[in-house]
């Protein structure tokens, strides 16, 4: 597979919308130049996500963005997703790719050096690292990685990386230094009350 071509990864919760529905924040995040969309909705059983999987397929064609189911396979092949995302309490990477082909994309979510490495020894495409700063949602699992860790993957793993956790337009160019491929954001445009200008403002500065 070639590299990933997008350098923001969007990843959703539709707990975290403030209210609004799930596909419109998307379509708002689409607006704003969002091209990659990675679904993950753990609390939705295989019907439930499916469903909305579908809808956000024909989103995404719309778009001309691609589309990352976390950990299910077999909805990722049901909608034709660009890929899966998968993490240590997945189906292996070896197997996934066996069921996936060659023409999908399979990320890794990693936590350490041991992780990042073993991704790319076993043929994921790329790599999540973090939480790379703090971040509500991962604060009972200990402190975040910091930007020390993050440029050590960058340096040791060959693998396109993208830093996760608590990532905002405030710590955004601080964490590009490491030299990372992009950033992966859930909060910053989920929760964002115009998602298509928090998208544009992300973008923009990716792009400097």
């Amino acid at each position: 597979m070639p590299q990933p071509n997008f350098d923001l990864y969007l990843i959703t919760d539709r707990k975290l919308t403030q209210g609004y529905n799930l596909l419109w924040v998307l379509e708002q995040a689409f607006d704003g130049g969002v091209r990659a969309i990675q679904l993950r909705e753990k609390d939705l059983d295989g019907r439930e996500l499916f469903e909305l999987a579908e809808k956000i397929s024909v989103l995404c064609q719309r778009y001309d963005a691609q589309l990352f189911i976390n950990d299910r396979i077999d909805v990722a092949l049901a909608v034709d997703a660009a890929g899966v995302q998968l993490g240590e309490t997945s189906i292996p990477i070896g197997p996934a790719r066996a069921l996936l082909g060659t023409k999908k994309w399979i990320g890794f979510s990693t936590h350490n050096l041991a992780e990042a490495k073993a991704a790319e020894r076993h043929g994921a495409d790329f790599i999540l690292f973090g939480p790379v700063h703090f971040t509500p949602s991962k604060s009972a699992y200990g402190a975040p990685q910091g930007l020390a860790a993050l440029k050590e993957i960058v340096e040791k793993v060959a693998l396109p990386v993208y830093a996760i956790g608590g990532i905002n337009a405030k710590n955004l160019a601080v964490t590009m230094t490491t030299g990372i491929h992009g950033v992966a954001l859930i909060s910053a445009i989920m929760s964002a009350q115009n998602p298509t200008v928090a998208a544009k403002t992300i973008l923009a500065m990716l792009e400097r």
